[in-house]
């Protein structure tokens, strides 16, 4: 997981380096982004079904799946952008999330 913060970090910090806006506008464009990502998986999910009659099956899941992960460094370059410790603050409220939500999980499907 160390490296996956190293490279996180380093994306985040790649980024501001190229970027000619400053604080939250940087932070609002990275919002953005995440919101583009989102629907790039919304469109390979739909693909992979063929449900676009124009398109046809245009995607396959591991498509979805690549792009699910996008949306994740995408969010998590997102935090490390912001400042902080973004390691720190996605697992507390990852230990968070699972307090409520994960009693009664055993493993993943």
């Amino acid at each position: 997981m160390e490296e996956t913060w190293k490279i996180i970090n380093s994306l985040a910090r790649t980024l501001d380096s190229h970027s000619r806006l400053h604080g939250e506008q940087r932070w609002l464009v990275q919002v953005v982004k995440l919101q583009e990502e989102a629907g790039e998986v919304a469109e390979a999910a739909i693909g992979a079904l063929g449900e676009n009659p124009r398109k046809g099956f245009s995607h396959s899941w591991d498509d979805v799946r690549k792009e699910a992960c996008d949306v994740a460094v995408t969010a998590l370059v997102l935090l490390a952008r912001m400042g902080g410790d973004p390691r720190w603050f996605f697992e507390e409220h990852l230990r968070a999330t699972f307090a409520r939500d994960g009693k009664g999980v055993t493993g993943a499907s």
